[in-house]
Order: structure tokens, then sequence, then C-alpha cells
């Protein structure tokens, strides 16, 4: 007898959506991993081909030589790229530096077989800083010794050495007087470039450093100061390695004092009056920075403005040491998710405004904090303790890239009005902008010859020919604002400008390179870089005196 009860069936639509729907959380659960997780090594995604027409690859020397078996060789021959991932280079060969001994043998065995000589560690500088086309380069990084004297209130350290390895060491009675706004750069190439930082009463690295030992082009040791062979500090300061090879740095360093930190949202138009009333004030903060939003709707128009401000010399006893970046793998989803533009961007900029304030790490013990009721209480080696592990990721085909631009401080209005329509109208993701305060630079490469403000930009770009193109556009049209403005644009990144654009903005550079050769006649100490400032530099005139 046959049953006439319904049985159940799964129709062919309800399958298929199905299917989609696994398949849809599959993909992005597959892609949000990708997008939050560490990199598998560093990125290489070849060179750019050329600066304003001149091509950066050379040709080899003839009879190259055997490689010294005595030299600590990391590679013998060989690749280097930098942290663009634009700028791979072939090379000699890499000596491992560990002591002063490395470094004497080193030059002498360069100039004994006709080879050009570099310096490197980091590598974060963007266009071919660190090392030339078949040139014998020295990897800094393990010469990296600190001393700290306490007394004289001075850490003097090998070139190697990283800020946040500075900082672990003389955390918690001391803290960093000068540095870069993230810790992940070596005190040698913070020195060649002039970084500068969140503390804009202290200055750029220049203002900190007491004396320096240099190893000149002949072997011989000089010590340099503001003092002391003067000229030649002025030239190692922001010089881009290409006056000697820094062997010790003296750095002054400060009380480790306890900040209240605070945050408040402004319009990006209102930042030159609050900073003249409060940032810049006598009694205003010691650390700040300005971060600009990068949402559509909102793009650079609000600013939050992060602000640390003294309220105690020293730390409390009980302080604890100094912690790691964490919520890493979020923070890298995402920015990862903001190159997506869009809805992202607003998400990112959301996070910032919202979020980021529930997770701040209070560091200074509550015993101390009391004091302050609820305030939110960090030591000053705190905000600079930031590895940024988060900028870096796993993603094929793209790359980030810095810029930043700096303009007297009475041009910042019309300039950021004007920045931000050139950044709008074009199609690379503006991952981050902020601003920053610099003064005036006694050294031979000035980024800022009256005080002045910077915009930092970190803009990603496809690592193809397409995406190339449209870094140079956009840094061009950027730099053609800030001369415009009166600035300049800072030289540690992609060499996109034009010779007329770099003379512009730098005409000492024609001097620099003439007292480049003084100090190093045969022109020994190079990088990919220096080719670059001659090529683009070519006949210009000697300028007159002041």
């Amino acid at each position: 007898m046959a049953h006439d009860g319904k049985r159940f069936r799964i129709s062919r639509r309800l399958l298929l959506g199905g299917a989609i729907a696994a398949g849809g959380l599959t993909w992005a659960g597959s892609t949000l991993a990708r997008l939050a997780r560490d990199p598998s090594g560093p990125k290489d995604a070849g060179r750019i081909a050329d600066a304003d027409g001149m091509s950066l690859a050379s040709p080899p020397s003839k009879g190259l030589p055997p490689h010294d078996p005595e030299l600590p060789w990391l590679a013998k021959g060989g690749e280097l790229n930098d942290a663009s991932a634009l700028s791979r280079t072939p090379v000699y060969g890499v000596v491992g530096v560990t002591e002063e001994g490395h470094v004497a043998r080193a030059l002498a065995f360069a100039r004994d077989n006709g080879l050009k000589v570099s310096m490197a560690a980091v590598r974060h500088s963007m266009g071919g800083h660190a090392f030339d086309d078949h040139a014998l380069v020295l990897d800094m990084m393990g010469f990296d010794r600190i001393e700290l004297d306490e007394k004289a209130r001075t850490v003097t350290v090998q070139p190697g050495a990283t800020w946040h390895e500075i900082q672990n060491l003389i955390h918690p009675r001391f803290a960093v007087k000068a540095m870069q706004s993230t810790d992940i750069f070596s005190v040698g190439g913070s020195i060649s470039v002039n970084a500068h930082g969140m503390d804009h009463r202290a200055g750029s690295i220049a203002g900190s450093i007491r004396s320096m030992r240099v190893m000149l082009a002949d072997g011989s040791v000089v010590n340099v100061s503001p003092t002391e062979n003067a000229d030649l500090f002025r030239h190692l300061v922001g010089g881009y390695g290409l006056f000697g090879v820094i062997l010790a740095a003296t750095l002054e360093i400060v009380p480790n004092a306890v900040y209240r930190t605070s945050r408040s949202i402004i319009r990006s138009e209102e930042f030159p009056q609050v900073f003249a009333n409060e940032i810049g004030a006598h009694d205003g903060p010691s650390l700040f920075y300005g971060h600009l939003s990068t949402a559509p709707g909102n793009f650079l128009e609000d600013m939050i403005v992060y602000r640390y401000d003294k309220t105690t010399d020293a730390v409390p006893a009980d302080m604890p040491p100094l912690a790691e970046p964490g919520a890493v793998a979020v923070k890298r989803l995402i920015m990862n998710l903001a190159k997506q533009g869009g809805l992202f961007q607003r998400l990112k900029w959301f996070a910032e405004k919202n979020l980021e304030p529930e997770f701040e790490s209070c560091t200074v013990p509550r015993t101390q904090a009391m004091g302050e009721g609820e305030a939110c209480l960090v030591s000053r080696n705190d905000p600079m303790h930031d590895s940024v592990p988060y900028l870096f990721n796993d993603l094929g085909g793209e790359t980030d890239i810095l810029h930043e631009y700096f303009v007297p401080r009475s041009e910042y209005l019309s300039f950021i009005g004007a920045a931000r329509e050139i950044l709008r109208n074009q199609d690379l993701p503006v991952l981050n902008a902020s601003i920053r305060v610099v003064d005036a630079e006694d050294i031979a490469l000035p980024y800022a010859v009256e005080p002045a403000f910077s915009l930092v930009l970190y803009i990603n770009q496809g690592t193809d020919e397409a995406g190339n193109a449209s870094m140079r556009k956009l840094t061009r049209d950027l730099i053609d604002l800030t001369l415009l403005h009166r600035g300049r644009f800072f030289l540690p990144y992609q060499p996109h400008y034009t010779a007329q654009q770099l003379l512009e903005s730098y005409p000492e550079v024609p001097l620099f390179l003439n007292t480049k050769r003084q100090y190093d006649p045969g022109e020994f100490f190079t990088s990919t870089f220096y080719r670059v400032l001659k090529s683009m530099a070519g006949d210009a005139p000697l300028p007159g005196p002041a």
C-alpha cells in the first residue's frame, strides 16, 4: 500500500545558495587570514628603472676580485633591497660588521681592489640609500653595543643599535631625548637622515648628538661634534652615509618622565592656532602628534591631536618593563582592509576615533596614578616604544611608501587644502597622514630652513609599471605644490623627483657634492642615491656666498 506522506527534498536553488554561502564564508575567512598574517619574509618586487631618465642600473667593473677570506661575509655577491621592495640591487658582497676591526679591514680591502663601499642597517630608506650596484656593503646591524653613562646622562652606541634596544636598556630611569617616531630604526640610519619624531621641543637627532667617532675613506678615525670638526659633523648628520662610517655616537638622554595622555579631535585648519596657543606654548605638552583622517567625506579634514603632558620627572620604583605592541593581527587587518578604499577607510577612522581609546595602555602603576584620578599615565618611553609590526604584511604585488613634505608654518593652511585636492583626485590609497613639527636645521642638506610643519603620508601602490607610474606622478605633483609654498621634500624616499625639483628644493646639493669630493676624493663611499644626486646636479653652479 502506497503512502502519501510528503518527502523533504532539497531544491537545486537551495543547494546552490548554500554552496555559494559556504564558498563565500570560506573565501572571506581565507582573505581575512591572509590580510592579518605575519610577513613570510622581506618583500622583493624588482627595481624602479630610472630617476628622471637616468638608469639606476649600473654595469659591473671588469675583473672583480675574489672575496677576502678573512672578512665575515654574510653574502658573496647576491642582491639587496630596501623597505620599498622596489630597489633590488646586485652587490659585490655583504660584510657582517660586529667590531671596529671589520670596518678597517673591509675598507682596506675595498681600497686595494678598486671597490666602492656602502653602509646598511635596517634599510628603511626607500631609494637605494644603503647600497649600490656591485659595491661592498657593510651590514652594521651586529655592530650594536650600547654603553650608559648615568652621571653624564648619555649613551654611547654603535651604529647598528636600534632605538628599541636603547630604550630597553635605559628604561625605566632614562629615556631617549630625540628619535624617530617609531623605534625600529638604527642609530646610524637615523643620524644619516637627521630623523625627527614626537618631541617637538627636542628637535631632530642633530640636536642630541654630543659627539661621534668616524672612520674616513682613507681609514683614519676622527672625532666630530658641533664644535670639533664641525664642518664634517654637518655633512655626516643628514649626509646619507656618504662621508664616512660612524663607529660610535654619544647621545643625550633625559629622565623617563611621567606623562598624562589626552586626545582631542579638531579640524585640520585649526591646527596652526592650536599649536601656537597650546602645543607650542611654554606649558604645553612634551610630546605630541597629529593624525589626520583618510576617510572619504572627511579626507584630511579632521585631526586627532595626541598630547603627553608631564606630571612628574621620574617614574615610580615599581615601573614595569616596556611592553611590546599588542593586537598586531587586528591592526594589520584594519590597515590592509583600508587599501580597498571607501567603506574600509571609514571603518579605520571609526576605529581610530572610537575604539583605540578603549585599548589605550596606561603603563604607570596605579599607586602613582591615584594622585591623578582617572587619568591615563605613561612614561616617556612608552609612546615611542612601538616597532609597528602591523605595518608589515604578506601581500604580494603591492608595497607601502612613505612621503614627507615640509612647509613654513605660515603656509600650512593653503598647503593642506591644496594637498587634500591632489590626494583626493588620484587612485593610490592613502593609508595614514600625520602632521609633525620641525625647526630650522644647521646641516648641509636641511629639510627645514625655518620653523615648519610637515605632512607625513603612507601610501599604498602596486609594484608593477602602472603602480610606479602613478606614484611618480603623485610624488611630482606633491613636490610642485610644496615648492609653491616655499617648502622642501624629504630625501630618504623614492627618487621620483626631477632634477629641477631637487635643485629648487635643495639648492645646497652642488656644494654638498663638492664637499663630499673634498673629504672623499675617490668617491669611495657610494650609493644609488649618490649617483642620482650627481646625475641631477650635473653642471649646476655652486651657490654663491651668503
